[in-house]
């Protein structure tokens, strides 16, 4: 990482430019890989002006993309796994019995609840969202909830994982760069994600409660009767998803279990759910679709396959590009100088390190606003004798956290081409999202307070001594 070679002028310059490139598309209905273009050829344009080549430049976005690689290959298996959720029987069984038993109770409260629990154990908000997601939005066109309303609750509680689940590769990355064990940093971790979790709990089950006259008002027993008439439910089949959460316990890797999930799903749709090959090679490559006596049952299963996926993938490329000319350039380190160069208290620190990864997260991505705030305020917090654990809390609960608010992030894209809904839609009721940095900041200031009671407590025996 090159830390001196880019003037200052040209690292704002360069923000100043992106921003404006990325909100351009967003206001104009634009594909947002134009703006990501843009500000990779600005970018290119000024680091070369300032000493880099372009084999550098093109070495560095080489590099980006392949550590990304697994996420690309992610992104494919994830567009061709939705459909065989449908096709399979997986998605029906879950409406089946979700609708036989979450009737009369707080839906939007137990969504919350069931993905940060599922989250927590998948290690991934990508695998939340994709799997038990799914089938929590479905229901929710039968109860009555807006969808992206209920989005927003599956969105706070996959999310979870990212901050906190010990096999979450996010996580792992925080723990690797601040150098903590886990458990130390849980233990911090506790003392925020619990009032979060409990705040956006309470959040949920307030505006659930509107929603339960509609549930007991739905024709549920008609749309029960259609899944069983259209395919084999039984609990078995909920072994598919669930094996991906088995198999990411035992330590197999994310594309390995999303991988044999998906030949088991494409088993299990020819065996028991009776499609046919070439119609399941239909739905993995272009969507699936059914067509049944009921409508509102073909409205509720449908979705995209492989190729819905493809602009996303540009998208996220040109993302992760630019993060990498941002990352190897040095060009964000003027700035974290600068905000950090004149902290003088613990409060003053934690608030710069929660803006800082905040501000990498929407620029760049979440592993940016991991890597660089852990490696240069490393020192920064040993010299105000503040506990790296701290660090590793308030990146996760500012930077990121944030991530599936940011609608150029790839977090957002993924939610979008997962889902069908925008980030401006469901951004608003993701109530997890927002109240988590307000919760670090408050402990912030309650660090400050805690820091003066030691003090003085420490004076006092000596006043004694």
């Amino acid at each position: 990482m090159n830390e001196n070679k880019i003037p200052e002028k040209y690292t704002y310059i360069i923000l100043t430019f992106t921003l404006i490139s990325i909100i351009s598309c967003i206001i104009l209905n634009a594909f947002l890989f134009y703006g990501f273009m843009a500000s990779i050829i600005f970018s290119i344009y000024l680091c070369r002006k300032s000493g880099f080549s372009i084999i550098e430049l093109f070495n560095m976005i080489k590099r980006g993309l392949y550590e990304c690689k697994s996420l690309f290959i992610l992104m494919a298996l994830i567009g061709a796994m939705i459909p065989i959720w449908m096709s399979s029987g997986v998605v029906p069984t879950m409406l089946y019995y979700g609708l036989k038993y979450m009737k009369g109770t707080n839906f939007l409260f137990s969504a919350f609840i069931l993905t940060s629990v599922v989250s927590i154990f998948m290690g991934t908000a990508f695998g939340t969202i994709s799997s038990v997601g799914i089938a929590l939005l479905a229901l929710s066109k039968i109860f009555g909830i807006p969808n992206y309303i209920l989005l927003g609750a599956i969105v706070s509680g996959a999310f979870i994982a990212d901050k906190s689940s010990p096999i979450s590769n996010l996580f792992n990355l925080t723990l690797e760069t601040v150098k903590i064990a886990y458990k130390e940093a849980i233990t911090s971790m506790l003392k925020t994600l619990l009032p979060t979790c409990f705040i956006s709990a309470s959040v949920y089950y307030f505006i659930g409660k509107k929603y339960s006259v509609v549930i007991e008002n739905s024709n549920i027993n008609n749309f029960m009767y259609a899944i069983n008439s259209n395919f084999t439910v039984s609990p078995l089949i909920l072994l598919l998803p669930l094996s991906i959460i088995i198999m990411l316990f035992l330590g197999i890797k994310m594309l390995k279990s999303v991988f044999l999930a998906l030949i088991a799903g494409i088993v299990v749709s020819i065996v028991f759910q009776r499609e046919g090959f070439n119609h399941i090679i239909n739905a993995i490559l272009n969507g699936y679709n059914i067509n049944t006596n009921f409508v509102q049952l073909n409205t509720v299963l449908v979705s995209g396959g492989m190729i819905s996926m493809i602009s996303v993938l540009l998208i996220i490329a040109g993302a992760v590009s630019l993060s990498s000319i941002f990352q190897e350039t040095g060009l964000i380190i003027p700035v974290i100088k600068r905000i950090t160069s004149k902290i003088k208290s613990s409060e003053e620190l934690i608030l710069k390190t929660g803006l800082i990864s905040g501000a990498l997260t929407i620029i760049s991505d979440q592993s940016v606003g991991i890597i660089l705030p852990g490696k240069f305020l490393i020192n920064k917090y040993k010299e105000l004798k503040v506990k790296n654990c701290i660090l590793a809390r308030t990146m996760a609960d500012t930077g990121t956290i944030i991530a599936p608010l940011i609608p150029w992030n790839v977090n957002s894209l993924f939610i979008f081409i997962t889902t069908g809904i925008s980030t401006i839609s469901y951004a608003p009721y993701a109530v997890l999202c927002y109240v988590s940095p307000i919760i670090t900041f408050i402990f912030a200031f309650l660090h400050k307070f805690q820091g003066r009671k030691q003090t003085k407590e420490i004076q006092v025996k000596n006043t004694i001594k």
